[in-house]
């Protein structure tokens, strides 16, 4: 199995590579690309087909213009979905669990899925608040199947933190080997 099919690929979300940091889930959403146009043989329309079972008894006349096509005339480039693969999709995939309230999911099938890091939003600020923001790293960490359960790291950054956030960087091993993958995560309180 080849290390892109286990840690497999998903649509674009986040931002990144170089950087890969979240401060906030505000921005995550679809990112787009620029795909070239690919001209293939056309297939027919609805309105071709419609045309042809118009000849049936009883059918009533189709009109020339209805059908679809798959890009417009002249278009040389179009806007398609970007996707992500590999150690990239790994660090996505790791914040995304990280940034979604456990249980919010929950309707879908996957109760388990996100972190507790949102019980922290509007606590003081304290060590033992550290700990437990550290605590719920760990437990999300152990969560994601295609990262070894235990981080390779986590630090804070008390430097580029303020006085109602934690800044953590998260270093994590993808079950397939290579290099470690590392995420930073603002952590509002």
């Amino acid at each position: 199995m080849t290390d892109a099919s286990h840690l497999g690929t998903d649509l674009r979300v986040v931002l990144g590579p170089p950087g890969m940091a979240a401060h906030d889930a505000a921005a995550l959403d679809l990112r787009t690309r620029p795909t070239r146009v690919q001209r293939t043989t056309p297939r027919p329309s609805f309105a071709a087909l419609a045309t042809a079972s118009a000849s049936l008894p009883g059918a009533a006349a189709a009109d020339d213009r209805q059908g679809w096509n798959a890009e417009p005339s002249g278009a040389s480039e179009l806007t398609d979905l970007a996707t992500i693969t590999g150690r990239e999709n790994v660090a996505q995939a790791l914040m995304l669990r990280l940034l979604t309230p456990k249980g919010a999911l929950g309707d879908l099938g996957h109760a388990g899925y996100g972190s507790r890091l949102g019980e922290l939003i509007g606590q003081n600020k304290t060590e033992a608040l550290r700990g437990l923001c550290r605590a719920y790293v760990l437990e999300t960490v152990r969560e994601e199947p295609r990262v070894e359960d235990k981080p390779l790291a986590i630090a804070f950054d008390p430097a580029r933190e303020h006085q109602d956030d934690f800044f953590i960087e998260i270093t994590v091993q993808p079950v397939t080997g290579g290099d470690p993958v590392t995420l930073g995560l603002e952590v509002g309180l």
